[in-house]
């Protein structure tokens, strides 16, 4: 962390919103790290829905070639998180509502399904949890949301 800079609790809102990737925030207690950065804020929201849900396990937000998926010849992206709940492994995009219909994300997204597709279908032993890919509109992910409630609208597979 930048000297003098505090930790902020993930469940309070940065003023201007557009500062929520200056800060780091910590308090979890599903995420794998105990400090975390968010690029946005409904991906800072994201982790609140996360956190606050019974059927959320655990997750994390990928650092640079943590967890990278090919989605063009020579090129990666990172998700901006992966959760494993009681029943299932997502791999969860935020996207502002004006980029879901850009060529690169699309692109991402389907590549992405691909890749949950062939993960769920070549795990080891059977029986483990299927993946699932959720391309969700920041606009989408609000207080009252759920895990589940996300899956059910978002999921591209």
């Amino acid at each position: 962390m930048p000297g003098g800079q505090r930790v902020r609790d993930f469940r309070q809102a940065v003023a201007p919103p557009s500062d929520t990737r200056k800060q780091v925030f910590g308090g979890f207690t599903k995420c794998c790290y105990p400090l975390q950065k968010f690029d946005t804020d409904p991906e800072r929201r994201l982790a609140v829905i996360v956190e606050g849900d019974v059927s959320a396990e655990k997750w994390i937000k990928p650092a640079r070639n943590q967890f990278r998926i090919d989605y063009r010849s020579g090129e990666t992206y990172e998700p901006d998180f992966v959760v494993e709940t009681k029943t299932r492994m997502l791999i969860c995009e935020v996207k502002a509502r004006n980029e879901l219909d850009d060529v690169t994300v699309k692109a991402k997204a389907a590549a992405a399904t691909k890749w949950c597709k062939t993960a769920t279908e070549h795990a080891p032993g059977g029986g483990t949890k299927p993946w699932v890919y959720l391309l969700i509109p920041d606009d989408q992910i609000r207080g009252h949301a759920t895990v589940d409630g996300l899956v059910a609208k978002f999921a591209t597979s």
